[in-house]
């Protein structure tokens, strides 16, 4: 009996000793990218499609960002793997600016903008001559005056609809004192202005509430600027991608957007 115990013993230490070593080749299995992304509401995001990659083996390592001039420079010099925090008009613009060779390879959210303000409580209460400030890169700022053209405060020049700047308004009938600032100072800046264009990630870290204090906001339905997972175009094709565009547009994602958001953030896939 005492013979038959040693050998039990030793057959279990045999036992655990290849689960052991199972276990650590399938964690130097599994495969490491790094994603660049946007700190706050869109690192929360991010946080629960890494859960979800890493139960297909993938370990989804997040490098957070305070603006948007970043993740795409960093990943052009590979010192990411993806990003996801831009829509196409901004990739766009970002290329035509620094002949970036970079691609979109799966949607995520969409975060509709909207107009603030602390000083009026409605959009029919903005003054005259008001002050409203806009984010200052090209795709943003257009986004900004497209809203504001949409609800009829201003005019766009014909042909110009598509991405226009300030140089393209066409009536201004308000007499409209338009600032460009940096998207991410916008929220910080609200007492300076009547009312600002703000990109919903930086409302929320603001303490705004998209669905209670925008005074207008984009539609929701077929919203053109829906966010997505961007890449360098060599490495479109890399199966660990698929995951990663597999994990963002999971159930998990889908039921914490509306759990943590509750309409504020809505997938854009």
């Amino acid at each position: 009996m005492l013979r038959y115990d040693r050998m039990w013993v030793k057959s279990l230490g045999l036992v655990a000793g290849l689960a052991a070593v199972l276990l650590t080749s399938s964690a130097q299995a599994a495969e490491k990218i790094k994603l660049g992304v946007i700190g706050g509401a869109e690192e929360e995001i991010a946080e629960v499609a890494k859960k979800v990659a890493a139960t297909k083996g993938l370990d989804v390592q997040l490098v957070t960002f305070s603006d948007y001039v970043l993740p795409n420079a960093a990943l052009d010099t590979g010192e990411l793997d993806a990003n996801a925090f831009q829509h196409k008009p901004y990739l766009d613009a970002q290329i035509k600016a620094h002949g970036y060779h970079i691609v979109p390879i799966g949607f995520t959210i969409v975060e509709p903008i909207g107009l603030y303000s602390k000083k009026i409580k409605a959009f029919d209460q903005l003054p005259e001559g008001a002050k409203i400030g806009i984010p200052n890169d090209p795709s943003n700022g257009s986004r900004a005056l497209t809203l504001l053209a949409a609800k009829g405060l201003i005019s766009i020049k014909e042909g110009k609809a598509q991405s226009p700047s300030l140089l393209d308004i066409a009536d201004n009938p308000k007499a409209i004192k338009f600032v460009e600032l940096d998207a991410a100072q916008l929220p910080r800046s609200l007492d300076d202005f009547d009312a600002a264009v703000v990109n919903t990630n930086y409302a929320l870290e603001g303490g705004l509430d998209p669905k209670k204090d925008a005074l207008i906001q984009e539609a929701r339905q077929n919203n053109p600027y829906g966010n997505f997972i961007a890449v360098r175009e060599k490495d479109k094709d890399k199966p660990v991608f698929k995951i990663l565009v597999a994990a963002y547009q999971s159930k998990e994602v889908d039921t914490f957007l509306e759990t943590r958001f509750k309409g504020a953030i809505l997938p854009a896939w």
